[in-house]
């Protein structure tokens, strides 16, 4: 039997939306079930915050539970790792950090690329860090500093959250930046570390706002920059580094990933309820308060962020020799 022309060229039509015709189904019939967002460090840190705050506007949006799974353990690699393991149906997400970019070049061996197994969904917010000293410090100005660490060679300590942290290698930079010497204390978490630089036992940290802008008010602390582009609306009168040492930039930022091969309409779809979110004035309000800047955007911007951090802090840790320590 023979098939009239027109009936073979609707056929063929017919057959190529199919594809597009089950992504679409796909999309709107997601999420099936409850959905995890693994977060690799512990609970109750901007990292926990920031998950548990939009998967409760997704689960508003979307008509599903999204579960905050804690996964703390070998600088957020073990929770990257599941999340790379995990079938690519966007019901398992992971809150991405700057960790992850750090550690592509930190650790020799991952048993994962990020980059390439990781599918960006989208950003969340940039947040400012603090470079802030110990008031028992003379100096009292970024080039006050600087000239304070280059007559005093290796004199200078300065704090981190542990090695291969946003606070270790932002130190890292400035070190090769400004041409000074100083000597790298880390830490099991911010918390101890910032509690001995209030007692002078070392000289400087890059702290976050959120947690270090009431020490930095109350005069247990002071600020000398931002580690921004740009100065930042909590801190108007602070100077970014950048304003002394051209091109500084150690922002923190966050986002939302999933395994790759994860259907693009189902990341489509994420993508435009978390932007949502990230317009909705009660939330954008909640992340100014944690001294955050959202990052509205696609998922290719998304992507963009995190291969140009991974290259920028990739050349910062090789150039330290920095090796992952006990975690």
């Amino acid at each position: 039997m023979k098939i009239p022309r027109r009936e073979v060229l609707r056929l063929a039509a017919s057959a190529a939306m199919l594809p597009a015709v089950a992504r679409l189904a796909g999309a709107q019939s997601y999420p099936s079930r409850p959905v995890r967002i693994v977060v690799g460090f512990t609970p109750a840190g901007s990292t926990d915050i920031l998950a548990r705050l939009i998967g409760q506007w997704l689960s508003e949006r979307l008509g599903q539970t999204f579960i905050v799974e804690n996964r703390p353990g070998g600088g957020s690699n073990i929770a990257t790792e599941a999340v790379v393991r995990s079938p690519a149906d966007g019901h398992t997400l992971m809150l991405i950090a700057p960790a992850n970019a750090i550690n592509a070049t930190l650790y020799d061996r991952l048993p994962f690329n990020f980059v390439r197994d990781i599918a960006p969904v989208a950003g969340l917010i940039s947040v400012a860090n603090v470079m802030e000293v110990s008031p028992s410090l003379p100096a009292k100005t970024l080039p006050e500093f600087i000239a304070y660490a280059k007559a005093n060679p290796g004199k200078v300590n300065y704090a981190s959250a542990g090695i291969g942290s946003q606070q270790h290698v932002a130190g890292e930079l400035l070190k090769m930046m400004a041409g000074i010497e100083m000597v790298h204390v880390p830490y099991r978490g911010g918390g101890p570390a910032l509690t001995d630089l209030m007692g002078g036992q070392v000289q400087l940290y890059f702290g976050t706002m959120a947690s270090t802008i009431e020490l930095i008010r109350s005069g247990k602390l002071r600020a000398l920059a931002v580690t921004t582009a740009t100065r930042s609306e909590t801190l108007p009168d602070v100077p970014t580094v950048a304003e002394f040492v051209p091109g500084y930039e150690a922002s923190s930022w966050y986002g939302i990933g999933a395994p790759r091969n994860t259907p693009p309409a189902i990341i489509e779809r994420l993508n435009k309820e978390i932007n949502a979110g990230l317009a909705d004035p009660k939330i954008k309000a909640r992340l100014e308060d944690m001294g955050g800047t959202v990052l509205i955007g696609s998922p290719a911007e998304f992507a963009k962020l995190i291969a140009d951090e991974t290259e920028k802090w990739g050349r910062v840790v090789k150039a330290s020799g920095a090796k992952p320590g006990a975690d």
